[in-house]
């Protein structure tokens, strides 16, 4: 047996039949595994262990699985240098399953959290999220979203400070711009389209940054990235859970993501994130 996969049989907790590597990703390895038992798996691996991230991102899968079930792939185990998943078979998006995905997602929002934040430490892809609890959905978004990162993109060179600007006038004005108060969500927090896998005529999550947040968040960032069949989504959401004025708020939502890929990717995201602020400002 084979090193990666002795340790997939660790960390799942019963034999492993066969370990293929199918990608890589950040400062990590992904492989598709077969247990003895035929099931199929897909595991991430590091060389190095990553702390918390693994372990973070399998309690936010079992938090957001407890709200709908089936929506996200079984946790079978984690640890600091490995996370092991049931396997999730993809097939393709249509008008169906989006208003299904659209219902679920309203369903998971609606289980609600504690607070703004989570219990946990919180990562997007290897970036550190504060995930200090609040009771305020603005300054907690103001506070623990978007300063640490416009700092961090000044102070790396992605943005300017005319740049930061704008992104500061919408910390200073948050409470105006945030719209009615809301109750913290269960939310996925990096609910791009790249995160939403088709399969069973339903889609299905991966990859969570997951806290208590806004739910707007979410669909801001399917929107973001072009998801499929987006407006059946948010249609059949809205049937369920309407968020009044939401439109005018997606550019504020929009912001966090953007900035994260600025301290990611560099400049080439500078444009977009100014442009969500200024957006943002106008509502």
């Amino acid at each position: 047996m084979t090193t990666i996969e002795a340790r997939v049989a660790e960390v799942a907790g019963a034999p492993v039949r066969g370990v293929r590597p199918v990608g890589a990703q950040h400062r990590w390895r992904m492989y598709d595994a077969e247990l003895a038992s035929g099931e199929r798996v897909f595991v991430k691996a590091a060389d190095a262990p990553l702390g918390e991230l693994f372990r973070t991102e399998a309690a936010g899968l079992r938090w957001l699985g407890a709200a709908v079930e089936g929506l996200v792939p079984e946790v079978l185990g984690a640890d600091d240098t490995m996370l092991v998943l049931a396997r999730i078979e993809e097939g393709r998006a249509d008008a169906a399953a989006a208003e299904r995905f659209g219902r679920d997602l309203a369903a998971m929002h609606a289980a609600g959290a504690d607070a703004f934040g989570a219990p946990w430490p919180g990562f997007i892809a290897e970036l550190p999220l504060d995930n200090t609890p609040g009771d305020d959905w603005p300054s907690w978004y103001a506070e623990r979203r978007l300063a640490p990162y416009v700092r961090t993109a000044v102070d790396a060179g992605g943005l300017s400070a005319a740049d930061a600007a704008p992104i500061e006038r919408v910390m200073a004005r948050i409470a105006d711009l945030a719209g009615p108060a809301i109750r913290p969500a269960r939310i996925h927090g990096d609910c791009w389209s790249g995160n939403v896998l088709w399969s069973g005529g339903r889609g299905r999550l991966v990859d969570p940054a997951a806290h208590g947040g806004h739910p707007e968040t979410d669909l801001a960032m399917l929107d973001l990235f072009g998801a499929p069949h987006l407006a059946r989504i948010v249609a059949a959401y809205e049937e369920v859970r309407p968020l009044p004025g939401r439109a005018a708020r997606v550019p504020l939502h929009q912001l966090h993501p953007l900035l994260v890929h600025v301290c990611l990717y560099g400049g080439g995201y500078r444009t977009a994130a100014v442009d969500a602020a200024r957006a943002a400002l106008r509502g």
